[in-house]
């Protein structure tokens, strides 16, 4: 998986440690929701069952597969 120095950076936060690769790559291959911003980056989100069901937001790089920010999103609402 490809990701950015900022993602890699936010990575060592306490509260994104947790959140897993595998469930990263889900929510990329299995969103239940995707917007593109006007600036062509991708936000996916999808419900993690292991994290209590919580949607875990994914936002990628124009390109569709650079992981640039991964963050349990709480006001998403499906």
């Amino acid at each position: 998986m490809k990701v950015t120095l900022y993602f890699e950076a936010t990575r060592q936060r306490e509260d994104r440690a947790q959140i897993e690769l595998d469930w990263i790559r889900q929510v990329i291959l299995h969103p239940a929701k995707e917007v593109v911003q006007s600036d062509g980056r991708i936000k996916r989100w999808a419900s993690i069952a292991e994290a209590e069901g919580r949607f875990l937001r994914v936002i990628l790089l124009a390109d569709g597969e650079t992981v640039h920010n991964a963050f349990f999103d709480r006001r998403f609402t499906p």
